[in-house]
Formats: C-alpha cells, structure tokens, sequence
C-alpha cells in the first residue's frame, strides 16, 4: 500500500492531467457522438446527389489510337460534357471523341451541365465561380484544380465541384459536412490538414490520456477503504 506522500502526489498529478487534458476529451466525446449518429451517405451529400445518374452512351468514337498522344496512352476515361464525348487521357489531358481535337477547359455553361447530370433534380443554382487555389482547411482541399463552384439555393449552404481540366463532377458539400469535417480535425488533433493521424500532438495527448486513466486506477486502489481492509485482512 501507498504512503500518504505518495498518494497525495498521485491524486495532484491525476487531477492537474484531467483539468489539462479534458478540453479534448470532451472534443473527443462531441466527435466520436457526432459520427456514430449521423449517416456516412448524408455526410457524404448522397440525398442532393442524382444517385439513379448512368452515363450516356455514344456511338461513332474514333479510336483512341487515332489520338494525336506522343508519349501513347495508359489511362483512358470517356466524359460526357455539354452532350459531346471527350476522351480524358493519361489523367492528363481531354480529347474529343469524335473528331480528336484537343480541350484544354471545360466552360462555365458545361459545368452546370455535368453538375445538372449528377445533382438531384428540383435545386435552383444560385452562382457560379472558378477557384485556382485552396488551403490545407478549404472543404475542396487535395482535389484536382482549377474548379468551379456551383452554389445551390438551400438552407444548407449547399455546394458542388467540377474541376475544369477534366470535366469531371468531383464532390458536394453541405453544412453537415462542414461540421463533420470540424469535429473530424479535432478527433484527429491534425490542425493544418485534418486529416493526419499520425502527428506529434495526438500521439501525445494519447499517451497522456493513458496515464490519466491509470493514476485514476492507482488512485482508487490507494485510496479504497475495501482494498485497504483487504490488505490489513491478508497481513494476519
């Protein structure tokens, strides 16, 4: 059994790590509540999303080895924009799939039609923009660039992405998703990029947190009356 010194710096430490560490624990908690009642495809913005969208077929594509592609093709996707074909090669470059021509931007009119494709019908645009750069913060961040941002009429503050090198329809975001993506930067403690898991802070919060649980336990077993009775019963 402890002496009284010793319990007494126990009980200091274990009380000074909770007051310093609880602010995150109950960031820790909010989070972790957060996701597990909220629906991951709502998060995700599936109920603004066309979910029943199926590609467009067309016929009379030239082939792609027709392409005008030096360095020969390893990638090779088919876009539908503005009802024309493109052939969106190597993650590189966009071509016309009819007659081979080279596209270096989709325009403003065609976004909001492959936007149209993919959103659910019924939402009412409010404006559109081209975005060049983002932060490590921007709910757009780690996605092809330059886009164009097409905001909704909607109480959630709703958003869809195009980029325009490709013409691909590349995320939706909503006010939910801004809250998830906060509360997700706290549970991660990643505070430049949010989506680290493996930094210096959260490594040592969590080692903290350990010590906070384990000085509870030792202060528990040297403070218990039970466990003391226990130990004075086992001496005889």
């Amino acid at each position: 059994m402890v002496n009284r010194h010793t319990a007494l710096k126990i009980r200091k430490t274990h009380r000074y790590l909770g007051l310093f560490l609880g602010i995150q624990f109950l960031f820790w908690t909010i989070s972790g509540l957060y996701f597990s009642w909220t629906d991951i495809d709502d998060i995700h913005g599936d109920h603004f999303k066309n979910m029943e969208y199926q590609p467009k077929t067309f016929n009379g594509l030239i082939s792609p080895s027709q392409l005008n592609v030096s360095q020969g093709i390893n990638t090779i996707e088919l876009r539908d924009i503005n009802n024309l074909p493109y052939y969106w090669v190597n993650n590189n470059q966009l071509y016309n799939a009819i007659d081979g021509n080279l596209k270096t931007n989709i325009t403003k009119e065609e976004a909001l039609y492959i936007a149209k494709l993919n959103m659910k019908n019924g939402l009412e645009v409010a404006s559109i923009q081209q975005i060049n750069e983002t932060g490590k913060h921007h709910e757009y961040r780690e996605k092809l660039l330059p886009a164009y941002v097409i905001s909704y009429e909607s109480d959630e503050a709703l958003k869809a992405y195009v980029s325009i090198k490709d013409g691909k329809f590349q995320t939706v975001r909503h006010r939910s998703w801004r809250w998830f993506d906060f509360l997700w930067m706290t549970h991660t403690m990643d505070y430049e990029g949010r989506d680290n898991f493996n930094t210096i802070v959260l490594r040592a919060f969590s080692l903290l947190g350990l010590i906070t649980v384990l000085s509870g336990f030792l202060l528990w077993f040297s403070s218990s009356p039970s466990v003391r009775k226990l130990l004075k019963r086992n001496k005889k």
